[in-house]
């Protein structure tokens, strides 16, 4: 039957109204990536800030001694955090732009994103990184007791569930592209 027999014209105007609407509503999200795309830079930039200032402050104020070379691995290593924090929001940014707005954005290969899986991957590849990195932190400022152990046992149960949960999504999102390239066929 043709789709005119089958809808009425009223019918077919409305379906055409809540297509170019559902289409349309995409743009939603761009204000999600404005969002994440300036949170991203304002953490990148105070980070580099704070850089420069310890940098300048070690420069004119240098003080040679074990604790200030604790404190000044301390700063740097929460700047490395910031920075990779920073970095998560920015894919987050991009990533939802490439899926919502326009998927012809000029990036690097390894960083296009085609799906919401692979966003989840490269996130989830960063936020591992993240809490190492958090941990390392901690264990810089550790003053004894059995807090770091806790801690440490805390983001190792988190680090192997995320490595889990990135092998059985890449696992089942490779076997549906393997299961539709055979649909074709």
């Amino acid at each position: 039957m043709p789709d005119d027999e089958q809808f009425p014209q009223k019918e077919m105007r409305h379906f055409s109204l809540a297509k170019r609407m559902l289409g349309g509503s995409r743009w939603v999200i761009f204000i999600a990536v404005i969002g994440t795309f300036l949170s991203a830079m304002v953490l990148l930039l105070y980070s580099v800030g704070v850089v420069i200032k310890t940098i300048w402050d070690l420069l004119t104020d240098i003080h040679f001694s074990e604790k200030e070379a604790k404190a000044l691995s301390l700063t740097f290593i929460s700047m490395i955090d910031l920075f990779l924090l920073g970095t998560v929001i920015y894919i987050i940014s991009l990533g939802l732009y490439e899926l919502f707005v326009d998927d012809d954005l000029p990036m690097p290969r390894w960083l296009k994103i085609d799906s919401i899986e692979a966003l989840k991957e490269k996130l989830l590849g960063v936020v591992i990184v993240l809490l190492g990195v958090t941990f390392l932190g901690q264990v810089m400022s550790w003053s004894g007791g059995r807090d770091i152990f806790y801690l440490g046992v805390g983001i190792a149960a988190v680090v192997v569930s995320l490595v889990a949960a990135m092998r059985f999504t890449t696992h089942h999102s490779h076997g549906d592209k393997s299961d539709d390239l055979h649909k074709h066929e």
